[in-house]
């Protein structure tokens, strides 16, 4: 089944979505689970393009209990979160892995970083160009335009090309 770029593969009851089903929407993200009625609705996964997934238990297309599960496996906790607390800064890779020797920084999760594209920025989910103000992914598929706001947080806070950080200017 197919619907204005969405693709479906499953079982259909009445014209509508029901047992279990993949669904991919337009943005990539894709639903592997139970269906009923046309919603999701038992137990199901929603698989982002970015690497996050999202288990889940659903009740009418509403999730009733579930856990976001980041690409690098760290599983957020909504109580006793402590990742990046303000205590303690460590990327979970060094949580997992340990810290590196003295004098080799660690400037993201991921080791090797990303190559940032000259007179660009990672702003944690792609990069981001100045000059035209747009975001892509990793792959360098376009994700958005950068509104004024977006503008100033990537320029101020991200890491730019050739190593280091933005400068940090303060936020007039």
């Amino acid at each position: 089944m197919e619907l204005v770029g969405d693709r479906y593969l499953g079982g259909v009851v009445r014209g509508r979505m029901e047992g279990y089903g993949f669904y991919k929407l337009p943005t990539g993200t894709e639903y592997r689970g139970a269906l009923w009625d046309g919603m999701f609705h038992g137990e199901g996964e929603l698989f982002f393009p970015n690497g996050i997934r999202y288990r889940a238990l659903w009740d009418r297309g509403i999730p009733t209990q579930g856990k976001f599960v980041f690409a690098d496996g760290l599983e957020y906790e909504e109580k006793n979160w402590h990742y990046c607390d303000g205590y303690d800064r460590r990327f979970y890779t060094e949580i997992c892995s340990g810290f590196k020797p003295p004098g080799i920084p660690q400037l993201t999760n991921l080791d090797p970083p990303k190559t940032i594209p000259e007179g660009c920025y990672d702003c944690g989910d792609g990069f981001y160009n100045p000059e035209t103000r747009v975001v892509v992914d990793y792959k360098f598929t376009f994700l958005r335009n950068a509104d004024d706001d977006e503008h100033e947080w990537i320029t101020r806070t991200c890491r730019k090309a050739g190593g280091g950080r933005a400068e940090h200017k303060p936020k007039p």
